[in-house]
């Protein structure tokens, strides 16, 4: 019996690439990758600076596969987690087919989001302005604040979004699907994230801390799954380790009678339950590193260079 030959792929109408999604701390890039894509690739806090490394969150628009990188806010870099994270910020946009510069209408044309345009000038890359937040924003005022970004950085299209709402967000997306490069799709049609499922998981958990505590506990909060036991009943069972770097911390963390660590852990076995489309059973641990943040390790362990 002769074997059929492989029917080859028609990728003439096909497109995909990769989209940088750039902004300042709190821009919303994050709000807005989750949006596009469906579903949490990214996660969102009120603290700033919470995205360290590039996530990339994958959809489908017509015959393009879109492929977004969230990167961590660009801001004035002081301490070694800073610079790691503008250098993984630039290196996700620099490594993409199209840069989309996110800024918030309502802060304007100041500060980081100032500096980040007077560098993007020199990045020969299709670019694209994303006007944040219009709805809280005279019109009169964004039209000014386009005319201002285009003066000090030219931009290949301009769109005015909400990423909380979705204003804007269909008109973006199509024209992202109608520039990417032709060619085959990079990844499976139905996969929305190329990060590992325990690095998102442990991202669930930073987040639900950052939501819980972000105005007592500092940055330095890093989460690592430490098991992962798929259950014959369908559940699975998941270890994470939450590190922090003083015992003043610990407590604040647990909080009292362990109320504080038992909300963080029911927030984020709820999102992983949703994400997974499984029963959790989250059990989490707090320990005390004092100097992880000097630890090339726990770089890698998030993805990111360890700067020197």
């Amino acid at each position: 019996m002769s074997e059929t030959a492989p029917v080859s792929e028609d990728t003439s109408t096909k497109r995909a690439g990769f989209v940088a999604l750039i902004g300042a701390p709190n821009a919303g890039k994050s709000t807005l990758i989750n949006r596009l894509v469906g579903t949490k690739v990214s996660i969102v806090s009120h603290k700033v600076q919470t995205t360290r490394a590039v996530i990339r969150g994958i959809t489908m628009r017509n015959n393009s596969q879109i492929i977004f990188a969230d990167t961590p806010g660009i801001f004035e870099p002081r301490r070694r987690l800073d610079r790691a994270m503008v250098d993984a910020a630039w290196g996700g946009a620099k490594d993409a087919d199209i840069i989309c510069l996110l800024i918030d209408a309502e802060r304007g044309i100041r500060g980081d989001a100032q500096r980040i345009l007077n560098a993007l000038a020199d990045v020969r890359l299709p670019r694209i302005l994303l006007l944040n937040k219009i709805d809280r924003v005279p019109r009169e005022n964004l039209l000014e604040l386009v005319k201002q970004a285009n003066e000090l950085v030219e931009f290949d299209q301009t769109f005015l979004i909400s990423a909380l709402n979705g204003d804007g967000c269909e008109d973006f997306m199509n024209h992202l699907a109608s520039i990417l490069p032709p060619g085959p799709y990079l990844y499976p049609e139905d996969q929305v994230s190329d990060l590992p499922v325990r690095l998102l998981a442990a991202e669930v958990t930073r987040e639900k801390i950052f939501l819980r505590l972000h105005q007592e506990l500092p940055y330095s909060a890093h989460v690592e799954v430490e098991g992962w036991e798929e259950r014959k009943d369908g559940s699975v069972k998941i270890d994470q380790v939450i590190y922090i770097q003083r015992n003043a911390h610990k407590k604040i963390v647990i909080g009292k009678k362990g109320e504080t660590i038992k909300a963080i852990s029911s927030a984020a076995r709820a999102d992983l339950s949703q994400m997974l489309d499984q029963k959790v059973h989250l059990f989490l641990f707090v320990k005390v590193r004092e100097n992880w943040i000097d630890d090339p390790e726990r770089y890698r362990e998030m993805g990111l260079e360890f700067p020197r």
